[in-house]
């Protein structure tokens, strides 16, 4: 293939100003090609909170102009001479997608998935624990999913309104609390949790309270980052007498992302999916901005998905 005319395409972001649905469709030039490199026909692609947060330089400057997506699955077309794991054919990227996963479920689990799924497993999550998921959106309804399938003893989904009561205990949460609505939640809930998954990303959330639901010695887990990474300040005292564990988590390795791969295929842990045409994605991208999502969007690459082997 020659070099000089080898180009991506796809949905670009010139300025902060796309991530409000102004994305454009256009070429761009992919790093130099290493034979290290797996070249990948992208058949499916979830749509992150991340990719929105990069769009506008929230996370910092970004350098535009930008394609973002992270998410992809696709089928291998290219393989560099050091390459022994991949061939072309294979319906990877990166690690390798088990049978019993379609591609548009497996997409959103190479990010959301595996950021919740790591600290999950980190922290002991199973037979006897309960664990709280705080804001249950993307992130929070894989850490629902997940938590069920480790086998916890209670999941308590958490989040502002009680309109996603009904959505939060079908995905397996044993409680769902309003933090909104019910004025005593913390009162009720307090020194009940082993385990906290925070997903929120906002700098301004009741952040001491959710700390005191933790039992003596439990962990709070935050996932979900800010523009800007500012969170909410936190009183010592909080977590001094209580004895809590506070931490953060990012994603995961090839090897963590294919473990929770098997372990999703095993437990037959299916996320919430809603998919789009490719076409749709400055559309997506507002949708999420307005919190219509329940709870990932896929985009489909209708150009090349049937190649795909899921």
């Amino acid at each position: 293939m020659e070099e000089q005319s080898y180009k991506f395409e796809g949905w670009l972001g010139h300025n902060p100003d796309s991530a409000h649905g102004k994305m454009e469709w256009g070429f761009f030039d992919p790093k130099v090609w290493e034979e290290d490199d797996v070249d990948i026909r992208i058949t499916h692609c979830g749509v992150c909170g991340s990719d929105i947060h990069t769009l506008k330089s929230g996370w910092g400057e970004t350098h535009y102009p930008c394609c973002v997506g992270h998410e992809i699955i696709g089928t291998v077309v290219r393989t560099g001479k050091n390459v022994q794991k991949f061939e072309p054919g294979d319906r990877r990227f990166v690690v390798k997608i088990p049978p019993g996963l379609s591609s548009e479920n497996a997409a959103p689990m190479l990010c959301a998935g595996i950021t919740v799924f790591s600290p999950l497993k980190k922290h002991g999550c199973g037979p006897g624990q309960k664990v709280g998921v705080v804001g249950v959106g993307g992130l929070g309804h894989f850490a629902v999913l997940f938590a069920k399938a480790m086998g916890a003893e209670e999941v308590v989904g958490i989040s502002q309104a009680a309109n996603k009561e009904r959505e939060v205990l079908a995905l397996g949460a044993t409680r769902y609390i309003a933090s909104s609505d019910d004025k005593c939640w913390v009162e009720r809930t307090a020194r009940t949790l082993d385990l906290i998954i925070c997903t929120v990303s906002s700098s301004k959330f009741p952040l001491n309270d959710y700390i005191k639901l933790l039992k003596v010695g439990g962990t709070f887990v935050q996932v979900g980052a800010p523009d800007n990474g500012e969170l909410p300040n936190v009183n010592a005292l909080t977590l001094i007498f209580n004895n809590v564990n506070r931490c953060a988590s990012a994603a995961g390795s090839p090897h963590d992302i294919e473990e929770m791969l098997q372990f999703a295929a095993d437990h037959k842990v299916k996320p919430w999916v809603q998919t789009r045409p490719m076409s749709e994605a400055n559309q997506v991208i507002q949708d999420i901005e307005a919190g219509k999502a329940r709870y990932r969007y896929v985009l489909v690459n209708e150009k090349h998905v049937e190649t795909s082997q899921a």
